[in-house]
């Protein structure tokens, strides 16, 4: 069995519905690992087939959008493609959910997608700081909207 197999259903038996995994890892160096690619979107393929779990993975370029989109479920833009224009409207008008990560220098306002794509998950992963010691990225708490009276 496969270790994606195994994430997999202990990801399922923890109460989850989707599985999160990346076919594609985009890295500050060229030369770090970017990931499996295709055969990579197969085993989540076989993860969703053996368990049922949805499929988040993320996409980092147009030519690739074909292949992701028939795997995934949501599918994820990550913080460093999320003022990748062309990639933003190419996904947003699969009609798919996307999960859109802010990037670590963008406002509010640029937290947002077009082509009329109302479901989007913004995931909030923290601005930068001077505080290298402790913590990668701060919670911007001025993120966190009042929906409440």
């Amino acid at each position: 069995m496969t270790k994606i197999l195994v994430t997999a259903r202990r990801v399922k038996a923890a109460g989850a519905q989707f599985l999160r995994g990346g076919g594609y890892k985009p890295r500050t160096s060229p030369y770090a690992f970017q990931g499996h690619g295709e055969s990579a979107l197969e085993l989540l393929a076989l993860a969703r087939e053996a368990t049922g779990l949805g499929i988040i993975t993320e996409v980092m370029d147009t030519a690739d959008l074909d292949k992701v989109a028939k795997v995934a479920d949501i599918i994820q833009i990550g913080a460093r493609n999320m003022q990748n224009f062309s990639l933003l409207k190419k996904v947003g008008a699969t009609g798919k959910p996307v999960l859109l990560k802010r990037g670590l220098a963008a406002t509010i306002e640029d937290w947002f997608m077009s082509e009329d794509n109302p479901n989007v998950i913004l995931c909030e992963r923290g601005i930068r700081t001077f505080d290298r010691q402790y913590t990668r990225n701060t919670l911007d708490i001025s993120a966190i909207r009042k929906s409440y009276r």
